[in-house]
């Protein structure tokens, strides 16, 4: 499984039942926090995502509406009894403001907190089965985008010829990657007699808060699934970039730009009650824009 759910979906100020910004993005048994905007908590229990499960959190830019219900949700993670390590990615000034929450309430938490300064685009995380990267995004402060790839090895077993030329279990991990077997006795079994090329791994990308430019293209070329803030219509072309922020249609073209599959556009301004204007604009541009709503999980395919 590899999808995002949305826990908010507005701009700086909540309106119309919408919430400041935060998503979690699955990938199989891993949870990731995608910024933590006010009410974050809340949304997480009443959407049922497992707190428990999060060990990353990501924070893009330090706006209040992308953290302030950050120290609520580790404070609560402590209560509940987490013990396990909590890795935090955010711009360097963060570490100071938690630290400070923390000891004016004399909290001491149960378990290691662990927090990575962003420095420089490139990867934050690389496991055997998913990767983090982050890229600098154009906002009126220092803001990042954040890309969340799956990791797949480059073959896949074919079982059935694998036990016709009885290739031992502990082996398959190794034709995976490529390699042929030689048994000690026998002729060497080549690798393509026994594996199938795999699919390449699927990605998301999340376009934090950003004035129009294509270099944010260039950064998410390829990438299965791609949120792009839209916090305008078009019609508000300047004031949007006035306040370093994006239209319907600027995420889209950017979609466009970067040969994406799949655009999600949010952080809607709250003068805003219909969506439905967002998502016709987008979709004049890039057909396969869908609206980032509330509750919504939306697979990466």
């Amino acid at each position: 499984m590899f999808g995002v759910t949305i826990l908010g979906n507005n701009s700086a100020i909540p309106a119309y039942d919408r919430h400041p910004t935060a998503q979690v993005v699955t990938l199989n048994e891993q949870l990731f926090l995608l910024d933590c905007g006010e009410a974050t908590q809340m949304q997480l229990s009443r959407y049922k995502v497992r707190r428990s499960r999060i060990n990353y959190i990501l924070i893009s830019h330090l706006h209040g509406d992308h953290y302030f219900g950050l120290i609520g949700l580790i404070t609560s993670m402590g209560l509940l009894g987490r013990e396990h390590p909590l890795h935090i990615y955010a711009p360097a000034p963060l570490q100071g403001i938690l630290q400070a929450q923390l000891d004016v309430a004399a909290i001491v938490l149960p378990f290691p907190l662990h927090f990575h300064a962003l420095q420089q685009e490139g990867v934050l995380v690389a496991e055997d089965k998913f990767s983090i990267e982050c890229f600098a995004v154009y906002h009126r402060i220092e803001c990042w985008g954040f890309i969340i790839r799956e990791n797949r090895k480059p073959r896949k077993i074919n079982k059935e010829q694998a036990l016709a030329y009885n290739i031992p279990g502990y082996f398959y991990e190794r034709l995976k990657n490529g390699d042929d077997y030689e048994p000690r006795n026998g002729e060497t079994v080549k690798n393509e007699w026994v594996t199938i090329p795999n699919t390449p791994g699927r990605s998301y990308a999340y376009c934090a808060d950003t004035i129009f430019n294509p270099e944010v293209a260039a950064k998410i070329k390829g990438v299965t699934m791609a949120y792009h803030e839209a916090t305008y219509l078009d019609n508000l072309i300047e004031r949007a970039a006035n306040r370093f922020h994006s239209t319907s249609k600027q995420a889209a073209t950017i979609a466009r730009l970067a040969g994406i599959k799949q655009l999600l556009i949010g952080h809607f301004s709250s003068k805003y009650e219909a969506l439905e204007p967002f998502l016709t604009e987008a979709q004049s541009i890039f057909p396969n824009t869908q609206l980032a709503l509330e509750g919504v999980s939306y697979r990466i395919l």
